[in-house]
């Protein structure tokens, strides 16, 4: 499945970035600057020009073939996927205007919280909200 992706790849993005997490900050700008770009020369535009039902298709679509690639491909089909559906999914947050960091902090808000927990806080935050 990872052969086909690169006519989908980010367009080749100029950054001198560590081989870390930084990069998704780093890529995220990109595809803020692409984001009113030429639909016809980048892809990140061509996906903004069709919308957010289109983005959020695409972060679904690289979803399921991560999925797949997890459990029958290799690591590095694995990695590929990953690295798409990371991708995409930088696009919607840009699409609905969540910055990485709102991320980031929803992230170090959950360290020393069980998942076990935080998913019955979650539950008793929406059973609030509802009455």
């Amino acid at each position: 499945m990872g052969s086909k992706k690169n006519s989908e790849a980010v367009e080749s993005p100029a950054c001198d970035c560590p081989p870390d997490g930084r990069v998704l900050d780093a890529l995220y700008e990109i595809v803020i600057e692409r984001r009113d770009a030429d639909p016809d020369v980048s892809h990140t535009a061509k996906l903004f020009e069709k919308g957010l039902k289109k983005i959020a298709q695409k972060v679904g679509e690289e979803a399921v073939e991560a999925v797949i690639e997890g459990v029958e491909g290799d690591k590095e089909a694995l990695a590929s996927e990953s690295a798409d559906l990371l991708y995409h999914l930088l696009v919607l947050w840009a699409a609905r205007d969540v910055k990485p960091t709102d991320v980031w902090e929803a992230l170090e808000g959950r360290k020393g919280i069980s998942g076990i927990m935080e998913k019955a806080n979650r539950a008793a935050d929406k059973a609030m909200e509802d009455s």
